[in-house]
């Protein structure tokens, strides 16, 4: 597979560059530059390239973050496009046959989501060899997040996905994605559980992500995707939803919604004030939610992008409190048990902005029902359509909640042609 070619980080160019000259009969040693062995054997190598897997996740344009939210955001009406001259925003936009294997948006998910589960391997396998177990600790399950995710992501995007990393590989299907995502996580509890992280690696990671409750939700979050929902209720339960974990920028690192999106007001912006949902599924006129996710402008569109694509610096939830209290809810809806799925989704619906670490609070008045099953189903897919918006998850939602096709442009999507080409193992592409 050829993807995990594409921009590897600044340790693994200096290897890669390196190795090349040790091939050679003649050794032409370069004593500035860092053998494969060596970055690798390391805390100091090991560190910088699982750091680099929180850059290649979020930066700019070719990041999963950006890329991510947006082929989710037009395919399922949370967007709309400003600029049709953005050709691969114009094909998800548009929708259907238009979303083909040159979309580079796809390809950006496709190669670099390839790219972190490569490099994370590698961080996981060779940490282990270190002396410094707690170190070691946080360096797998640092990049195990980032591992997860990235299983997770194309999972969630594609009906298979690569079986391993490697020449002509085997692909697996979705629901075995996610349960790969899930060991991935499971190995990296069992290890902080035996070694906890220690104070020294924390200190040369970015700020932000909270380690054990990040893996505890993300392990929720696949478990309900994979209709496993004992395990996601139970995953669900460990995660403190007083904790903030995030993606973290500054005036250098900056946002990438923010970046695209919002400051240039020249790719996509909200579709409406009621976050491109319709019918019952329309927001009440007095949910919080809504100023704060969108502002207003005088100009068109009038409809802005505000919440966690505000500004440069403004920090980016890899999960949010909310959508773990929305497992919840989920998981007791479809045991049914449907006296504790009111009281969960009645968390989220009387929820204040005070009350929430993140500042997201509808502030409505509970819900007093009594409602069937499919009605509970029902306003559990609205909220999460509300309280998660542009957080790349309403494409997996409509398809698992049984919404009508006709309300997204792509159920699946095709297969990059970077893959194809070089992979006679890739599948056919989907009929829709």
């Amino acid at each position: 597979m050829k993807t995990i070619k594409i921009k590897y980080s600044s340790f693994l160019i200096m290897l890669t560059a390196s190795s090349m000259l040790f091939s050679c009969k003649k050794e032409y040693k370069d004593p500035n530059g860092a053998i494969a062995a060596d970055v690798l054997a390391s805390s100091k190598g090991l560190t910088g390239v699982s750091v680099g897997l929180q850059k290649v996740y979020t930066v700019s344009r070719t990041g999963l973050l950006y890329n991510s939210i947006a082929a989710n955001g037009f395919v399922t009406n949370e967007v709309f496009l400003l600029n049709s001259g953005n050709i691969p925003e114009l094909q998800l936009s548009t929708g259907g046959n238009a979303v083909d294997g040159t979309n580079s948006i796809l390809l950006n998910l496709w190669a670099n989501a390839n790219k972190i589960i490569y490099d994370a391997d590698n961080v996981i396998i060779n940490a282990g060899t270190l002396a410094d177990k707690n170190y070691a600790a946080g360096l797998i399950a640092y990049s195990s997040i980032f591992k997860a995710l990235a299983i997770g992501n194309m999972s969630q995007y594609w009906e298979k996905v690569p079986a391993s990393i490697g020449t002509n590989v085997s692909f697996i299907t979705r629901v075995e994605g996610f349960t790969k995502a899930i060991s991935v996580i499971d190995n990296a509890i069992a290890v902080i559980g035996a070694n906890p992280v220690s104070a020294t690696f924390l200190a040369q990671i970015p700020v932000g992500i909270d380690i054990t409750n990040t893996l505890y939700a993300l392990k929720a979050r696949y478990a309900l995707f994979a209709g496993n929902y004992p395990l996601a209720l139970s995953a669900a339960n460990l995660v403190d939803l007083t904790k903030k974990s995030s993606f973290n920028f500054d005036a250098i690192t900056l946002n990438p919604i923010f970046e695209i999106a919002t400051s240039t007001n020249n790719v996509f912006q909200p579709t409406n004030a009621n976050l491109g949902l319709t019918g019952a599924n329309i927001p009440d006129a007095s949910d919080k939610r809504i100023p704060f996710y969108t502002t207003t402008a005088t100009i068109a569109p009038t409809v802005r992008i505000n919440g966690f694509g505000a500004a440069a610096s403004t920090a980016f939830p890899i999960y949010l409190p909310g959508e773990i209290t929305l497992i919840k809810a989920e998981v007791y809806a479809r045991t049914p048990d449907l006296t504790n799925a009111l009281t969960e989704l009645n968390k989220i619906v009387t929820k204040t902005a005070a009350s929430d670490p993140f500042g997201v609070g509808a502030a409505l008045p509970a819900l007093t029902g009594p409602y069937t099953q499919q009605q509970l189903l029902d306003l559990i897919y609205k909220n999460r359509c509300i309280e998660l918006y542009m957080s790349g998850l309403k494409l997996e939602d409509m398809r698992r909640f049984n919404q009508p096709t006709a309300d997204r442009k792509r159920n699946f999507f095709p297969y990059p042609f970077q893959e194809r080409d070089n992979n006679p193992n890739t599948p056919a592409d989907p009929a829709f």
